[in-house]
C-alpha cells in the first residue's frame, strides 16, 4: 500500500519541483516567490479536499471491513457528490477574492501580479482535482493502491511533458505552468473515475433522501478532518507572512524547499494514506492486534526512511542550490534545512500516521486537536520568536520545532486509543445511520453492532 501510494505521490511532487525548476530558468526570482504565495493559498483548498476524501475513504474502508459493499457503494456516491458541491463553493469564493487573499499572505508588486495570474488559472479547476483525489481515496479504501497510484502517475507524467512545451516552446511562462497543471488534473480525474466505476463499481444510484441522510456520517468525519488539515496551511500562511518581511529571496528559498521536501519525503506522505484503510478495515473487524502491528511497522518505516533522506539531502545540498540558481538568503535557507532540519520530519511522520489512525478509528477530533495544537501552540510561537532572534533561519527552525512535541504526543495518544477501543468497544460500527430502518436502504442484513 505504501509503495504504490509513494510512487504516485513521488511523481506528483517531482513534477511540482520540476515546475519550480523550469520557472527559475526564466531568471526572475519573483516567479518562484509568486508560486510560493499562490501555492500557499491553493494549499488551503487542497487541505479541505483532503479532509473530504478522508471521510470517503474511512466510510468505505469500514464498510468493506464489515462486509457491507452495499454501504460502501452508497457512502462513496454520497461523499463524491458532497465533495463536488463543497469544493465548487470554496473555489468560487477564493477566485472572486483572489487578490485580497494573496495580499494578506504578504504578496506585493510584480510578485502579487504573477501570483494572481497563476492562481487565477488553477482555482476554477479545483473541483476536478478534489473529485480526482476523492475517487483515488475510494480506490485505496478497498485495497487497490495500484490503480489509485496510476491515476496520479499518469497525471504527473502529462504535466511533466506539457511543462516545457507550454513554458518555453509556446512562450507562456508562468501561465504555461498553470495550464499544464490543469490538463494533468483532468487526466487524474478520468483515470480515477475509470478505476472506481468500471473496475470496482462503487458509485451507484442514490435518492435525495439517502444523500441527505448520509451527510451526517460524512460530516462526522469530514468536519474534524478538514479542521485537522486546515491547521497546516494556517501555520504555513503564518510562516510565509513572517518570512516575507525578509524579502523575496527568503520567500523564494522557502518556496523551493517547499517543493523539494514533498519529493524527498513522499514515502512518509504515502505512509499515512496507506495506514488509514488498513487500520479502518481491521478495526471494523475487531482485529486490534493487527491495528497495533500496522502502527508499529509504519513507525519503524518512518524512522528509517527519514534517516536515509536526511543523509541524501545533506550530500546533495550544494547541488540543489546550483540547480535552482538560488543565491543570497535563498541559498542559505536551502543549505540550513538540508544539513540541520530535515531529520525533524520523522516527528511529522509520527503525527501523520497517528492522525490517519484517529480518522479511521472514529476519533477524528483527536487529530484535529493535535494538528491545531502543533500549529497554534507549537509552530506560531516558535516561528515568531525564531524570526525575532535569528532571522529567516529562525523562521524555518521554528516551523520544524513546532511539530516535535505534538508528534510525540500524538504517537502516545494513538496507542492509548487503540487499547481503550479494544477493551471497551470491540468492532467499530459503521454508523448508526447505516441502519436500513433509519435511511430506507434495502438490504436483508442488519449492520453489525
Amino acid at each position: 500500500m505504501t509503495a504504490a501510494s509513494a510512487t504516485g505521490l513521488l511523481t506528483m511532487f517531482a513534477v511540482d519541483m520540476i515546475d519550480m525548476y523550469f520557472l527559475t530558468l526564466l531568471g526572475e526570482q519573483e516567479l518562484a516567490a509568486a508560486v510560493g504565495y499562490a501555492g500557499t493559498l491553493i494549499f488551503f483548498l487542497v487541505s479541505v479536499s483532503i479532509g473530504l476524501q478522508i471521510a470517503l475513504g474511512a466510510l468505505v474502508a469500514r464498510s468493506e471491513g464489515t462486509d457491507r459493499r452495499d454501504l460502501a457503494r452508497r457512502y462513496c456516491t454520497s461523499a463524491l457528490l458532497f465533495n463536488a458541491l463543497v469544493s465548487s463553493v470554496i473555489s468560487a469564493f477564493a477566485w472572486f477574492n483572489l487578490q485580497p487573499l494573496l495580499e494578506v499572505l504578504g504578496a506585493t508588486g510584480p510578485t502579487l501580479e504573477y501570483a494572481v495570474t497563476y492562481a487565477g488559472i488553477l482555482l476554477p479547476n479545483m473541483p476536478i482535482l478534489v473529485l480526482g483525489m476523492s475517487m483515488a481515496a475510494g480506490v485505496r479504501a478497498v485495497g487497490d493502491a495500484r490503480r489509485s497510484m496510476w491515476a496520479t502517475v499518469l497525471g504527473s507524467l502529462v504535466n511533466a511533458a506539457l511543462d516545457p512545451l507550454f513554458i518555453f516552446t509556446f512562450g507562456w511562462g508562468l501561465e504555461g505552468a498553470a495550464w499544464a497543471s490543469v490538463v494533468a488534473r483532468c487526466v487524474v480525474f478520468v483515470v480515477a473515475w475509470w478505476a472506481i466505476s468500471s473496475v470496482h463499481k462503487l458509485p451507484c444510484r442514490i435518492s435525495l433522501r439517502e444523500f441527505i441522510a448520509d451527510i451526517r456520517p460524512i460530516m462526522g468525519i469530514a468536519a474534524p478532518a478538514v479542521l485537522t488539515n486546515l491547521a497546516t496551511p494556517i501555520s504555513n500562511s503564518f510562516v510565509l507572512k513572517t518570512m516575507s518581511q525578509f524579502g523575496d529571496s527568503a520567500v523564494a528559498g522557502a518556496a523551493i524547499m517547499g517543493r523539494i521536501t514533498p519529493v524527498a519525503f513522499a514515502g512518509i506522505f504515502a505512509l499515512s494514506g496507506a495506514v488509514g484503510p488498513i487500520v479502518g478495515q481491521n478495526a471494523g473487524a475487531g482485529l486490534y492486534d493487527r491495528v497495533r502491528a500496522t502502527l508499529a511497522g509504519a513507525l519503524a518505516f518512518n524512522a528509517l526512511y527519514v534517516l536515509v533522506v536526511w543523509l541524501i539531502l545533506g550530500i546533495c545540498a550544494e547541488g540543489i542550490v546550483r540547480a535552482f540558481s538560488a543565491s543570497d538568503t535563498a541559498a542559505e535557507l536551502i543549505l540550513f534545512y538540508s544539513y540541520f532540519l530535515a531529520g525533524t520530519f520523522a516527528l511529522n511522520g509520527c503525527l501523520f500516521v497517528a492522525n490517519a489512525s484517529f480518522n479511521n478509528l472514529r476519533h477524528p477530533h483527536w487529530a484535529t486537536c493535535f494538528n491545531f495544537g502543533r500549529a497554534v501552540l507549537g509552530t506560531m510561537p516558535a516561528v515568531y520568536f525564531g524570526a525575532q532572534w535569528f532571522g529567516p533561519r529562525g523562521v524555518m527552525a521554528g516551523e520544524a520545532i513546532g511539530s516535535m512535541v505534538f508528534g510525540l504526543a500524538a504517537l502516545v495518544g494513538v496507542f492509548v486509543l487503540v487499547r481503550r477501543l479494544e477493551r471497551d468497544q470491540g468492532p467499530i460500527a459503521v454508523s448508526p445511520l447505516s441502519d436500513p430502518k433509519i435511511v430506507g436502504l434495502e438490504t436483508e442484513r442488519e449492520p453489525p453492532v
